[in-house]
């Protein structure tokens, strides 16, 4: 089997799962009761948070523990939008964004009546900052583009539009679960207002992330029943998943990702020869080292998908959390991209195990599978 997909999820790594197996064995406490196992849990939990404060260069008070990538990004645009309604109700994000945004800015939209604009992209599936400053209004509070996207890997000019939110006293929050890992992350000496991460994106367990936000900036929960998290994510914490968290996190801070775009590359060039037809998508200079998203026009997507699935690749068509969905990528088609070819793009996304025995082997079952169908591309 040859994983490709690490966009989607990756294995956990040997230094989380060793910081986990004590709370998934002996240390069950819980980190809110008051005697010792409980203390011995709140030890991990808060050991955890300097560890992933540290990894951020960020104090342990700006992390805010929660389930996943989906609640830190409702959590950063629900809960700070809330939170500064008496200023006004006008809020930014872009076409591309995960549906864990752009849901999130539906619901306050429809449900709360806030008024959103939505930022195009170019076809190199960025945002043009000079968009997000003609969208910002006297009553603008919150403005969320991500780092970079899950599906194209573009990265997103995040400085830049950053500053122009400080200078316009906009909170600024990215979700940056796709990135942190892969690229440099340090909120405050990016003028990050607010970044969401996931672990297992970065080789930690499911189940768990983080929100960051910075001191100051204030934050509504969005949920309720405790006093959890400094009183702004109630519920008890997952003790395990964060040890994980933390673990996998110094793990990732440690690696150069840019080792993967020389197999990238090498895996396009053999698409090239294999479907002379195939497509790129999105801007190949400023792309996650680790992504590459390719349309074969005339190709059944889901059939192509399948193909390579039989042969033992593991590739997808984009979010994962959009698994069952007959709809083209929303971010292929901001980009422009017609909805039939995007109907016949696949992801690759390559991670730390991947080799050059790996990128041949695919090569050689996308040329099986593709000899199967009638592409308009061969």
């Amino acid at each position: 089997m040859v994983y490709l997909d690490h966009n989607a999820t990756t294995p956990l790594c040997h230094e989380a799962k060793e910081a986990m197996l004590p709370f998934l064995e002996g240390r069950f406490g819980n980190p809110s009761s008051i005697h010792s196992e409980g203390r011995l849990a709140r030890a991990a939990v808060d050991d955890a948070r300097d560890r992933l404060a540290a990894v951020l260069a960020a104090r342990p008070h700006e992390i805010i523990f929660t389930a996943g990538g989906t609640e830190s990004c409702n959590l950063g645009v629900m809960g700070i939008a809330r939170a500064h309604v008496p200023r006004g109700k006008h809020v930014i994000t872009s076409a591309i964004e995960h549906h864990a945004v752009l849901h999130a800015f539906e619901y306050l939209k429809h449900f709360e009546g806030f008024e959103i604009d939505i930022l195009p992209v170019g076809q190199s599936g960025t945002v043009d900052p000079e968009s997000l400053e003609k969208a910002i209004r006297p009553d603008t509070t919150l403005a969320s583009v991500m780092h970079a996207n899950n599906e194209t890997g573009a990265i997103q000019p995040v400085l830049e539009l950053a500053a122009i939110c400080q200078r316009h006293g906009v909170i600024f929050h990215t979700d940056a679960v796709q990135a942190f890992g892969k690229i440099p992350l340090k909120p405050h000496e990016q003028g990050l207002s607010a970044v969401s991460i996931a672990a297992h994106k970065f080789h930690g367990p499911k189940g768990v992330g983080a929100l960051f936000v910075s001191a100051g900036v204030a934050i509504s929960r969005i949920s309720h029943g405790g006093a959890h998290e400094n009183t702004r994510r109630p519920g008890t914490e997952n003790v395990a998943g964060i040890a994980g968290m933390a673990a996998a996190a110094e793990s990732a801070a440690s690696c150069d990702s840019s080792k993967l775009r020389p197999l990238r590359e090498m895996l396009w060039k053999g698409i090239e020869e294999v479907c002379p037809g195939a497509v790129r998508n999105g801007d190949p200079e400023v792309c996650l080292a680790n992504t590459l998203n390719v349309s074969f026009p005339g190709a059944d997507g889901e059939a192509l998908l399948i193909g390579l699935d039989l042969e033992g690749i593991c590739v997808s068509s984009g979010s994962a959390c959009m698994v069952g969905s007959v709809q083209p990528s929303h971010v292929l088609i901001a980009m422009g991209i017609p909805s039939g070819t995007a109907l016949a793009s696949v992801r690759f996304s390559l991670g730390r195990e991947t080799t050059e025995g790996d990128i041949r082997q695919t090569l050689r079952a996308l040329e099986r599978v593709l000899d199967l169908q009638p592409l308009a591309a061969r």
